[in-house]
């Protein structure tokens, strides 16, 4: 099986995997529920911790020595997959005894990520949360602190940079009771971090109320912007995320074009989850009016996370993923945009989909 074809079925299905315990993350803001699994230069992130994985028809059979596994469909060899070591930081901690991985944490292979804000104003009220978010699963689960203070996140990045050889970072924060949408608070984190090392950042939030926040982002070392759509049409939007959308799309598109004026086409991007109830059409057309825009559209598969209301969730098709990502391609090959040319963030690493492999 071709390497990226692999890839991209694996991060539709998942993998079933024997004894994962230990292995990854589970719950949390982010790719939850996933591992960052290598087959040769490319580092994808994959599900095999949450329900739908365990009727993956992928099964991983681990080396003795951890380091490697063997991919199987039907008994059948298809792959072979190396997996990322522990990162040297995870076993520092801080003065006070917080441990490092629980500030940040390792995505894919050299990307460094964390959610400052573990708490959002709409995930306690089932009227307005976000369907497929977990953001407060591994703050339950004690795998992470409730808020990052900017010491501790300089601290953990340095460190990270130094043992790890890490490349660039998210920054990413649950929408406080503000109007600046989180702004103000990666604000103050970025500052911290680009003054104790030399690190690009990407920072991400909902649309902040005035757009003179993304001049005061970029001010602070925020090289690139994410503010992520998820669904790309209302109605969807009204469903799964109810009070997100209350954001309207008129507002995100002022803010993008605000955003790009800022730091510049392809260094803006946005998520979209492939799978949540938008139609191939809508998600084709919104990423060609983004890629217009100088935005880049990230499309990932929706992974449905356990102890959500999605969790039980369709997985998305592969082969509807596999239609998409060569349209959506050839929109940014259009419009100039490239991921290797964004300076940090999801897009730049590409693990959660195959959509770099379309560029």
């Amino acid at each position: 099986m071709i390497v990226t074809d692999l890839l991209s079925e694996l991060q539709c299905h998942g993998v079933r995997w024997q004894d994962a315990t230990g292995l990854s993350r589970q719950g949390g803001a982010g790719p939850s529920d996933h591992k960052a699994l290598s087959v040769g230069e490319h580092t994808s992130m994959i599900p095999i911790l949450n329900r739908a994985s365990l009727d993956s028809p992928y099964l991983a059979r681990p080396s003795a020595n951890g380091g490697e596994a063997e991919i199987l469909r039907d008994g059948r060899v298809v792959g072979q997959v190396s997996i990322p070591g522990v990162p040297n930081f995870y076993a520092l901690s801080t003065a006070d005894g917080t441990p490092y991985w629980k500030i940040a944490t390792l995505h894919s292979k050299d990307v460094l990520a964390t959610t400052i804000l573990q708490h959002c104003i709409r995930m306690n009220d089932a009227a307005s949360a976000c369907q497929f978010c977990a953001i407060n699963q591994s703050l339950k689960n004690d795998r992470t602190i409730a808020r990052k203070r900017p010491a501790q996140l300089a601290e953990v990045a340095k460190a990270a940079v130094e043992l790890d050889g890490v490349k660039h970072m998210v920054m990413t924060t649950g929408t406080p009771q503000t109007s600046d949408r989180g702004a103000a608070i990666l604000c103050e984190s970025a500052a911290a971090v680009t003054a104790a090392v030399d690190l690009p950042i990407q920072a991400q939030c909902e649309p902040p109320d005035d757009d003179r926040w993304f001049q005061r982002l970029k001010d602070s070392g925020v090289v690139s912007l994410g503010m992520h759509l998820e669904a790309v049409s209302d109605p969807v939007r009204a469903r799964i995320m109810p009070g997100k959308a209350e954001v309207p799309l008129t507002r995100y598109f002022s803010a993008f074009k605000a955003a790009v004026e800022v730091f510049g086409r392809g260094q803006v991007s946005t998520y979209i989850l492939a799978g949540l109830g938008d139609s191939e059409e809508a998600i084709v057309e919104m990423s060609e009016l983004l890629a217009a825009m100088g935005v880049y559209p990230f499309v990932v598969p929706f992974v449905p996370i356990d102890g959500t209301p999605l969790a039980s969730h369709p997985k998305p098709d592969n082969a509807m993923m596999q239609r998409l990502y060569p349209q959506i391609g050839a929109s940014l090959q259009r419009h100039g945009l490239h991921s290797d040319d964004t300076k940090a963030g999801c897009a730049k690493c590409g693990a959660c989909s195959a959509l770099k492999r379309h560029e």
